[in-house]
C-alpha cells in the first residue's frame, strides 16, 4: 500500500490536512511569539528562554497522568478539543497586545498551556494512528505526517519572518490560531474507530506506573528515549536564544532568522522524506545509530553563527542535525507504535513525551540561566556539547543491529 494510497482514505486524508494545517500555523506562533516579546516587550535573553520553557515544562506536571488517563478515552473528541481550546489562548495574545494590556505574564500563561493542549493532542494522535493505518503502515503514515510537519516548518517559519517584518508579530499569533481552529474542522472528517469503555478503568495509579515501567523496561524503548532526552536537551539551547543572537545581538532582520529556521524544516524534510529508503537500505535499527554517528559532529559548527558567511556554514550545519531528526522522527516512533500492545499507547507515549518534552523544557531553563549568567553563546556551545554525544545509546542497544 503507498503513501499515495493512505492519501484516498478519507480518514487518514483529513488527519493528515488537519496536521498540515495546524503545523503551518504553530511554526509561525514558533518565530512569532519569541519576536513579539523582544519587539513589544523588550524582553531579555532570561525571559525569552523562560518563554521557550514553559512550552514545554508543563508535561513534567500533568505528563503521566495524561497518557493513563487518555488510554481510557476516545481519541478524536479529544484532539478536537485540545484544538480549539489552544486556538482560543492563541487568539488572546494579539488581541491583548492590540488593546494595549499585552504582558509576559499572560505570554508565559499562554506558553505554558497551550503546552499542556499540546501534549494531549499529540499522545492522543499518535495513540490513534495505529488503529487507523494499522501497524504494517505505520512507516508510510509516520513519514508522511513527519514530512509534512517539516514542510510546514520550511514555509511557516520563512513565512513568519516575513508576516513580522510586514504586519507586526500579534497578526502572526492570530494565523497561529487560525491553524488549530481549521484542524479542529478537518478532524470531524476522521472516523471514531472507538467506542466508550463498558467497564469501569482500573485505579490511575497503576496505569501510570505499568506505562512508565514498560518504557525503562523496554530493550528497544529505553535506548530511543535516552537518545531523544540528549537531543532534546540539546536543540533548546541552540533555538531559544537566537531570536537574541541574530535580531538583537548582531542586528540581522526578522526575514534572516526565519530563513535561518527554515533551512532546518528543510533538514527535517529530507529526512523523513528518506526514511523508509534508507531504513530499508541499511536496516531501520542500523539507520538510526550509523546516521546519527555521522551527522551529530556537525553540532559544533552551529555555535559558529555570526555575520557574513559563518551564519550559512551554522546554518548548513543546523540542516545537517535536522535531517537525523526527520529520520529518527519516522523510524524511532514507528517502532515504538510496533512494539506497543493498543492498551499501552497512550501511557507510552506519555511517558515518552514527559521525559522528550520535559528535556526540551530544561533546556530553555539552562538557555535562559546560562544566557544571563554567561552569554548566548555559551548556551550554544553547552547545547554542541549535548548534541555531539546524543547517538551514544543507540550505539549500545540492541537497536545498532536490527535490520
Amino acid at each position: 500500500m503507498t503513501t499515495t494510497a493512505l492519501l484516498r482514505e478519507r480518514g487518514f486524508r483529513n488527519l493528515y490536512l488537519g496536521s498540515a494545517v495546524s503545523a503551518f500555523g504553530a511554526q509561525v506562533g514558533y518565530v512569532a511569539l519569541p519576536l513579539l516579546a523582544l519587539m513589544e516587550l523588550r524582553a531579555g535573553p532570561g525571559e525569552v528562554g523562560l518563554l521557550s520553557a514553559l512550552a514545554t515544562i508543563s508535561v513534567l506536571i500533568v505528563g503521566l497522568p495524561a497518557g493513563a488517563w487518555i488510554d481510557r478515552v476516545r481519541k478524536r473528541p479529544l484532539m478536537i478539543a485540545a484544538d480549539l481550546g489552544r486556538a482560543v489562548l492563541l487568539a488572546s495574545v494579539p488581541a491583548a497586545a492590540w488593546l494595549g494590556g499585552l504582558t509576559m505574564g499572560h505570554l508565559y500563561a499562554v506558553a505554558a498551556l497551550t503546552g499542556v493542549g499540546t501534549l494531549f493532542f499529540d499522545v492522543a494522535a499518535q495513540s490513534f494512528v495505529p488503529r487507523l493505518v494499522g501497524r504494517e503502515r505505520l512507516t508510510e503514515a509516520n513519514s508522511l505526517l513527519v514530512g509534512t510537519n517539516a514542510a510546514m516548518d520550511i514555509s511557516g517559519r520563512s513565512f513568519a519572518g516575513v508576516l513580522v517584518g510586514a504586519a507586526g508579530a500579534p497578526a502572526a499569533m492570530l494565523l497561529n490560531a487560525a491553524g488549530y481552529a481549521w484542524s479542529a474542522v478537518f478532524l470531524r472528517g476522521v472516523p471514531a474507530l472507538e467506542t466508550a469503555r463498558g467497564t469501569p478503568p482500573p485505579p490511575l495509579a497503576g496505569q501510570i506506573a505499568e506505562g512508565v515501567r514498560f518504557v525503562l523496561g523496554h530493550a528497544t524503548l529505553r535506548p530511543i528515549v535516552l537518545q531523544g532526552a540528549m537531543t532534546n536537551l540539546g536543540f533548546p539551547l541552540y533555538a531559544a536564544l537566537l531570536p537574541v543572537l541574530v535580531v538583537t545581538e548582531l542586528g540581522h532582520p526578522e526575514w534572516v532568522l526565519g530563513l535561518y529556521l527554515a533551512v532546518g524544516g528543510v533538514g527535517t524534510l529530507a529526512g523523513s522524506a528518506t526514511a523508509h529508503h534508507v531504513g530499508a537500505r541499511l536496516g531501520r535499527g542500523r539507520a538510526v545509530w550509523i546516521v546519527s554517528l555521522i551527522t551529530t559532529p556537525a553540532s559544533l559548527l552551529v555555535p559558529l553563527l555570526d555575520g557574513g558567511a559563518w551564519i550559512w556554514v551554522s546554518a548548513a550545519a543546523w540542516f545537517v542535525l535536522t535531517y537525523r531528526t526527520g529520520l529518527n522522527n519516522v523510524l524511532l516512533v514507528s517502532f515504538r507504535q510496533r512494539v506497543t500492545p493498543d492498551e499501552l499507547l497512550g501511557r507510552m507515549n506519555a511517558t515518552m513525551r514527559l521525559i522528550l518534552m520535559g528535556a526540551v523544557g530544561i533546556g530553555g531553563l539552562l538557555a535562559a540561566l546560562i544566557g544571563e549568567l554567561w552569554g548566548v553563546r555559551a548556551a550554544l556551545w553547552t547545547g554542541a556539547l549535548f548534541m555531539s554525544l546524543s547517538w551514544v545509546p543507540i550505539a549500545f542497544s540492541p537497536l545498532r543491529a536490527e535490520r
